[in-house]
C-alpha cells in the first residue's frame, strides 16, 4: 500500500526546506512531505570561505532535523525513480510514495568520470576542491611552497560558477602573506571566453586580475586529470594558431600571444600531446563535473541536456502539470545558486496554491536572477546579480547598508558574505521569510 501526500518534495537543502517552510508557514498547504536521506544540512555558500581559512566548517552544519520546518513530515529516505504518469516515487527503503503535487529538487550530483582520473585524484595530496573537502583546500594553500597554482573547472553546469576563481583570489593574498607569492604563478584555466559573463563584473574582476598579477587562459576544456604526474590536461576549444599568433608553443616573444586566449601570458610548465595540452602544476584546485542525479537524469523529466525540464518563467514542468523543479537540478539558463533559489521558491509557492486552489498558474514569473558573491580578497567583494539576459541588477536594499556601486569591491560586502548572509540563511529564509 503506498503512502499518499498532497505536497511531496524531492531534496532538503536550501530549495526543499524554503519550499516546505513557505508552503506550511503561509497555510497554503496542510499535507507536505520532504523525502531527504542525509542526516546533516550543510550552508555551502561559506565553503568558500573554510577553504581559505577565514571560517569556521563546523558552523556551516546543522542537524537536519533541526531545518526542517513545523509540520512537515520528513521521510528520511532515498527516491530513486519517478512514475509521473501514476503520481508516484520509489525509494530505497519505503516503497512507493504517491502525490498529488510534486517538487523536485533534490540538487546536482558529481559525475567524475567525464574528467578521468579527477576522481581518483580529488581531496588528497596537492587536489582540492572547496565543492567537496573545503578543510582539505585550506591544507593545501597552508602548505603551498611554491610553483605552479592552478585552478580549474569542468566545462559541465556547476554550482556558483564564480566559485573556482573566489578561492583564487583568497589563495592569491594568503601566498603574498606567506611569502611563496614570488617564487609562484597563478593560473585560472576555463572553457570559458570571459572572466564572467556579467559585463560591469568582468570589467572589475579583470582588475583584480592584473593587480594579483594572474594569467588567465580561456578556451581550456578540462579532459583529464593526471595525479600521478601533476598534469591537468586540457582540449583547446578554439584555433590556437588564427591570425598567426603563437598560443601554445612557448612563444619567445610573448607580445604575439592572443590576449583573449591567454590574459597576461606566464611561462610555466607544459607538455603538448596531439591536441591535448598538459598544464603542469603544484597545486590543484578545481570544481567536480556536475550532473542531474541519476534518478532524474534515468526518468521522462529531463530535457535533452539530462536536467529537469521546466519551464523557465513558471517553473512547471514542461510535460507534468503538477510537478514543479527549482533549484540546481532545474534547467534554467542561469547560475545554479542559493540567491537563485530565493528568487525561485515564491514563484513555485504561489503557482502551487493557485493550482491546488482554482487550476490555474498565479502571475508570479521567476526572471532568472541569481547571484554571486565575489570574494575578490581577504575583507573584499564584490555582488553579482544579475537575470536570464545577463543584465547587472543589484538588489535596492544595499543602500540601505551603505553600499551605492555592488560591482566594485567593498569591505562591508565581505561582511554581508561572513556574517549576514549565513545569519539570514538559517534564521530567515530556512524559516519560510520572503528575504
Amino acid at each position: 500500500m503506498a503512502t499518499h501526500h498532497q505536497i511531496v518534495i524531492i531534496g532538503g537543502g536550501t530549495a526543499g526546506i524554503m519550499t516546505a517552510a513557505q508552503l506550511l508557514s503561509q497555510q497554503r498547504a496542510k499535507d507536505v512531505a520532504i523525502i531527504e536521506p542525509a542526516d546533516t544540512h550543510y550552508y555551502q555558500p561559506a565553503w568558500t570561505l573554510v577553504g581559505a581559512g577565514t571560517y569556521d566548517f563546523s558552523k556551516t552544519a546543522k542537524p537536519m532535523a533541526s531545518v526542517m520546518p513545523k509540520g512537515v513530515q520528513w521521510i528520511q529516505d532515498k527516491a530513486t525513480a519517478f512514475d509521473p504518469d501514476n503520481n508516484a516515487i520509489h525509494t530505497a527503503k519505503q516503497g512507493t510514495i504517491t502525490y498529488d503535487y510534486l517538487v523536485v529538487c533534490p540538487g546536482l550530483a558529481y559525475d567524475f568520470s567525464l574528467v578521468p582520473g579527477l576522481g581518483e585524484a580529488m581531496d588528497s595530496g596537492v587536489v582540492c576542491s572547496n565543492y567537496t573537502d573545503p578543510q582539505h583546500t585550506w591544507e593545501v594553500i597552508k602548505n603551498f611552497k611554491g610553483g605552479t597554482a592552478l585552478f580549474t573547472q569542468p566545462a559541465t553546469p556547476i554550482k556558483c560558477g564564480g566559485a573556482p576563481q573566489k578561492i583564487m583570489y583568497l589563495a592569491d593574498s594568503h601566498f603574498r602573506k606567506t611569502g611563496v607569492r614570488d617564487k609562484s604563478e597563478v593560473i585560472f584555466a576555463t572553457a570559458g571566453t570571459v572572466i564572467f559573463g556579467v559585463k560591469e563584473i568582468a570589467k572589475t574582476l579583470m582588475k583584480v586580475i592584473d593587480r594579483k598579477d594572474i594569467n588567465i587562459r580561456f578556451y581550456h576544456k578540462l579532459v583529464e586529470v593526471d595525479g600521478a604526474n601533476n598534469i591537468a590536461w586540457y582540449e583547446l576549444t578554439k584555433d590556437v594558431t588564427a591570425g598567426g599568433c603563437v598560443v601554445m608553443a612557448e612563444a619567445e616573444n610573448n607580445e604575439t600571444i592572443d590576449d583573449n586566449f591567454q590574459y597576461n601570458y606566464k611561462d610555466i610548465k607544459v607538455t603538448v600531446q596531439g591536441n591535448r595540452y598538459g598544464i603542469h602544476y603544484d597545486m590543484l584546485h578545481t570544481a567536480p563535473p556536475s550532473v542531474a542525479p541519476d534518478f532524474v537524469r534515468n526518468s521522462a523529466l529531463v530535457n535533452a541536456d539530462g536536467w529537469l525540464s521546466v519551464d523557465k518563467h513558471t517553473l512547471q514542468h514542461t510535460q507534468y502539470k503538477n510537478v514543479f523543479g527549482l533549484g540546481d537540478v532545474a534547467g534554467l539558463p542561469t547560475a545554479k545558486t542559493g540567491a537563485a533559489i530565493r528568487k525561485q521558491v515564491p514563484v513555485v509557492v504561489d503557482n502551487l496554491h493557485l493550482l491546488m486552489q482554482r487550476d490555474r498558474l498565479g502571475t508570479k514569473s521567476y526572471n532568472g536572477y541569481s547571484s554571486c558573491p565575489l570574494v575578490t580578497d581577504y575583507g573584499k567583494m564584490v555582488l553579482a546579480e544579475f537575470d536570464y539576459d545577463k543584465n547587472f541588477i543589484p538588489d535596492p536594499k544595499l543602500k540601505q547598508l551603505l553600499i551605492n556601486d555592488s560591482s566594485k569591491e567593498h569591505w562591508r560586502l565581505w561582511m554581508l558574505k561572513k556574517y549576514g548572509l549565513p545569519y539570514l540563511y538559517w534564521n530567515k529564509m530556512l524559516k519560510g521569510a520572503d528575504v
